[in-house]
């Protein structure tokens, strides 16, 4: 069966994982500040000697293709690269998503009836980056930035229950407030990826390890400070 190492660093949680036959045997992650840039590297290091492993001994790097954190993002991607073409392994990626419903589902979060899934990636103020999905798993609109109002996905409220998951759920839930309405605010977790990471490698659904970017869903924006410096 595959190894796979797993890398999640979209959200303020930086985790990693290794899968193997189907299950998850090691696992780090970390909620400090800046621990995406200082702990990433050090987690699969850590992860690997636990279970007497080196790069070679794995088949595959599986890293969040966002949306999310550009920071988080570039830090991830780059160390998955790195990893990849210093043992000439090949890179998959999962959707951050993808990631929190297969999260949804794997810890039982999925209400009795759920009619929809509605993973959600915290953006700015009350925007979030989100699609819809089936209680299954499976994608029904296309991931995009939503602004929520109160009439935000009124229509699939009314069909029934609804699971709202990630961490832009939590700031959500009083204007979408309603019976049908769930809302479970957390990050999504390396340990998670592991279904659509399988599916990924089996399908051989690789990635060209030197043009694979992030998907942003929105360009980078840099600001000036404010604060003068001299």
């Amino acid at each position: 069966m595959e190894r796979i190492i797993l890398i999640e660093t979209s959200t303020a949680l930086c985790s990693t994982a290794i899968a193997e036959s189907g299950a998850i045997v090691s696992y780090r992650e970390s909620s400090s500040p800046k621990a995406h840039a200082s702990m990433t590297a050090v987690f699969i290091d850590q992860m690997l000697k636990e279970c007497n492993l080196t790069i070679a001994d794995c088949d595959a790097v599986c890293v969040s293709m966002g949306p999310g954190s550009y920071t988080g993002l570039r830090v991830g991607v780059s160390t998955a690269k790195g990893l990849c073409f210093g043992a000439g392994k090949p890179l998959l990626a999962v959707g951050t998503l993808d990631t929190l419903v297969a999260q949804a589902i794997a810890e039982n979060l999925v209400p009795e009836g759920c009619r929809h899934i509605v993973p959600m990636i915290d953006a700015r103020r009350m925007e979030v980056y989100a699609g819809v999905f089936t209680p299954d798993g499976r994608q029904i609109t296309e991931t995009a930035p939503v602004i929520i109002d109160s009439g935000s996905y009124g229509d699939i409220i009314a069909q029934g229950p609804v699971l709202f998951i990630g961490d832009g759920a939590g700031k959500c839930a009083e204007t979408l407030a309603h019976p049908n309405a769930t809302f479970i605010q957390c990050c999504p977790k390396a340990s998670s990826m592991l279904v659509p990471a399988i599916a990924e490698y089996k399908e051989k659904r690789f990635k060209d390890v030197a043009y694979f970017e992030p998907f942003y869903l929105k360009e980078f924006v840099a600001t000036t400070s404010r604060k003068k410096l001299f």
